[in-house]
């Protein structure tokens, strides 16, 4: 598989290269790789050029373990598709194969249109994806002739009168025979108005010798561009869309989808509830029958395990919650382990940060955490302990089982009494 990711991305006139910028928890081009990872393609090559080691050590980051081999190449000065395609078969020189063509830039693709755009080749040359939508302006028109066959594609820059009425477009995503790829390619001339190597010359080529099955998306917004920041947004919204309706569709009530912000690579348990205005960030594991929200957010690491609730404005980070154990109002747990069936009250901050380190705050199973309470990590609160209300729990603090601090610096004051289990009958 081949990823092209080396556009400049001028107008999204934004510092950070186009294939970096975030979407749903991921970047562009991670989003697009991702689609076609499960395909579990034998070699993976990214063609990068603009701030080529910036996006390189993104990717490497974020896709470790998704690929078999994952290679990069530096396309040098782009000129145009069929360049940045001929760099990357020189690094698949003895490849053999499939040879699918995505892009960077492209992250609405889907893993289900990339398998049947690669089984849809079969022993032809090539595959090729189309579209019909609403607006083809500035698209490459699908040419085919008087039987229907394909037979090129024209860029809209090239295109006569006749073309541009032409509602189907190229997708830009292809399927190819590696063997019949590469002459092809050696012959491309930047014979056009770009003054470029068009990959689509190519495709052309190979159409004349066999013909090409060609493939039409059956949504066009898979093969959307993002090409400005208002081009992003609207690949969030379709995005999150998908994202919740897999969550929906595994028994998550999601109350208000309009609100709800959920991030890729997100666990949610069947029967949880996640109330209005919620933003949930990627890594998130949360168990069944929990309660998330409304005005929540959980940010990376944060673990929910069955029945656990986080309310209004709580902010969670790098914490886990045990079974049970809650958290309505107005907290902040960062880097906190608290126990099953504990009690957070309102205004509760967990002070993980010094200045220079993060630091743990441990909660034990029972556990009442007074409201406007603050502890400074690190520090351990014991199994069915109590702060009063406003308690400030000094840095290194170890609040033994079942006692009760309170106060300014907190102190222990007495034991807690618990009242009697009620014996079962």
């Amino acid at each position: 598989m081949i990823c092209l990711a080396a556009g400049l991305g001028k107008r999204t006139k934004a510092s950070l290269p186009k294939v970096l910028l975030p979407l749903c928890g991921r970047t562009l081009v991670v989003s697009a790789l991702a689609a076609a990872a499960p395909l579990q393609p034998q070699r993976t090559v990214v063609v990068l050029s603009h701030q080529k080691d910036k996006v390189q050590a993104a990717v490497q980051e974020s896709c470790r373990g998704l690929f078999a081999r994952l290679d990069f190449v530096d396309q040098g000065a782009p000129k145009g598709t069929g360049h940045a395609v001929q760099a990357a078969m020189q690094a698949l020189a003895d490849f053999h194969g499939d040879v699918l063509i995505t892009y960077g830039d492209c992250p609405l693709i889907t893993t289900a249109t990339l398998r049947e755009l690669r089984e849809l080749r079969g022993d032809a040359p090539c595959s090729v994806l189309t579209a019909v939508p609403e607006d083809p302006t500035g698209l490459g028109r699908i040419l085919r002739d008087d039987d229907g066959r394909f037979t090129g594609i024209r860029e809209h820059k090239d295109c006569s009168e006749e073309e541009l009425a032409i509602d189907e477009i190229n997708a830009g995503f292809y399927c190819f025979d590696a063997d019949a790829l590469r002459p092809a390619l050696a012959n491309l001339k930047p014979n056009n108005a770009q003054g470029e190597l068009y990959l689509t010359d190519a495709v052309a080529t190979l159409a004349k010798k066999r013909e090409a099955p060609t493939l039409e998306a059956e949504d066009p917004a898979e093969i959307t561009g993002v090409n400005t920041l208002a081009d992003l947004t609207a690949a969030r919204a379709r995005m999150q869309e998908r994202i919740l309706l897999e969550h929906l569709d595994n028994g998550v009530i999601v109350v208000d989808p309009t609100t709800t912000w959920i991030d890729h690579g997100v666990t949610i348990g069947a029967d949880t509830r996640i109330l209005p205005a919620t933003v949930i960030g990627t890594g998130c594991v949360i168990g069944r029958n929990c309660e998330v929200g409304p005005f929540a957010h959980l940010r990376a690491g944060t673990v929910l395990e069955d029945g656990a609730e986080i309310g209004n404005f709580v902010e969670a980070k790098k914490t886990r919650m045990g079974a049970g154990a809650k958290a309505k109002h107005l907290t902040y747990l960062g880097d906190a382990t608290v126990g099953a069936r504990a009690n957070i009250g309102a205004g509760t901050i967990t002070a993980n940060y010094d200045g220079v380190h993060k630091h743990e705050t441990k909660i034990g199973a029972g556990a009442f955490i007074g409201s406007g309470s603050v502890i400074v990590a690190p520090s351990t609160v014991g199994d069915e302990a109590l702060t009063g209300a406003g308690a400030i729990v000094t840095r290194g603090s170890v609040i033994g089982p079942r006692e009760v601090w309170v106060g300014v610096p907190a102190r222990k004051l007495k034991q807690r009494e618990l009242p009697p289990t009620k014996e079962k009958a």
